[in-house]
């Protein structure tokens, strides 16, 4: 892999991979024939390499969604490809009365392996139907897992597994990411480092002298990296504030195992997303972190999102809309300006 290899490039190349190992892939979408190749040139090279493999379509998600989940019971691997992201609404219903349920409302379990890549996010002056983010509202579905794109993750690997999980998935994709580079061997730049947390490798660990307990955390998806790492470069240097950034690959479920021991020990937590407010992601998130440290977070958790507003196709409206590396730095500042008084006889079990 190339140290300048970008995410976009790493994507085809784990594609192509899939294609060439796995004889039940089929990947369809709208416009993924070359020399097009998808909307963000993700899909190029695949027709021409694996012409069998690879099908455009109409310009229907409804119908797209559906026979790709029809496909997947019929024991194949499909993987759709969204043009924007912003369309899958127009397949939710496929995806939430039809191939999440038909994993188990037949008497038994039927594996059906569908995966949906949805690119997401604002940034490009796309305007109010072509730059959301949804995640949020594919939260909570039975049987439908949703992962997020990162710079940290092998994305083969994230694929790989997908594919064998049994029942849907959706991969979310910011779009702004497909242009940014891979980070690799656990180097970011002088400052930043970054590990894994634990075996499976569902979340990276961003840190930057040491990635032990003690700093405050901020929980960013794959999207939100590069806006994290300013903010966060920025704290330190005008701030002297240091705090380790958290990215899942896994978004839901959310497993708050792992991270126990760093939240219990963060002087103040930040989950932030790029989906607007009002019944958010990270609200889910944080309801996990309450559950089970509420008698030892010595802040209140802060969630930070876009506004409750469509997205604008000029720049400069957008950015007042869409959360940016500014809104992180403030809602930083005014956690550590406002500290609760400290827990008392409080168990540190958890």
């Amino acid at each position: 892999m190339s140290e300048q290899q970008r995410v976009s490039e790493a994507l085809n190349r784990a594609l192509h991979t899939i294609a060439a190992t796995k004889a039940d892939v089929i990947f369809l979408g709208e416009d993924i024939l070359d020399p097009y190749g998808g909307a963000f040139k993700v899909s190029r090279g695949l027709s021409t390499q694996f012409p069998g493999s690879v099908f455009t379509t109409p310009i229907s998600e409804q119908a797209l969604i559906g026979v790709a989940a029809g496909l997947a019971l019929s024991g194949n691997k499909p993987i759709v490809e969204i043009m924007f992201g912003d369309f899958i609404a127009l397949a939710f219903d496929q995806i939430l009365n039809f191939a999440t349920k038909s994993v188990s409302m037949y008497g038994s379990a039927l594996p059906l392996n569908l995966l949906v890549r949805c690119p997401v996010g604002a940034g490009r002056g796309y305007g109010p139907t072509h730059s959301q983010s949804l995640q949020k509202h594919f939260v909570g579905i039975p049987n439908l897992a949703l992962y997020e794109l990162s710079p940290f993750h092998d994305i083969s690997k994230l694929l790989h597994h997908l594919l064998e999980l049994g029942h849907p998935s959706i991969l979310f994709e910011d779009k702004v990411l497909y242009t940014q580079r891979v980070y690799r061997d656990g180097v970011i730049d002088d400052i930043f480092s970054y590990k894994f947390i634990e075996s499976a490798n569902d979340f990276a660990q961003v840190y930057i002298d040491n990635p032990s307990p003690g700093p405050s955390v901020i929980i960013s998806p794959g999207g939100l990296v590069s806006r994290s790492l300013n903010a966060a470069r920025i704290l330190l240097i005008e701030d002297g504030l240091d705090n380790h950034i958290i990215v899942p690959s896994r978004l839901y479920p959310f497993d708050i195992e792992p991270l126990l021991e760093l939240l219990a020990d963060a002087p103040s937590i930040l989950i932030v997303e790029e989906g607007t407010s009002g019944g958010t992601w990270g609200s889910d998130v944080a309801q996990r972190i309450y559950e089970r440290l509420w008698g030892v977070l010595k802040r209140p958790l802060q969630l930070i999102s876009s506004r409750d507003s469509i997205i604008p196709s000029a720049p400069h409206l957008e950015k007042n809309i869409v959360i940016q590396h500014g809104d992180i730095i403030q809602r930083f500042r005014q956690a550590h300006t406002n500290a609760l008084p400290p827990h008392n006889d409080v168990s540190r079990r958890y």
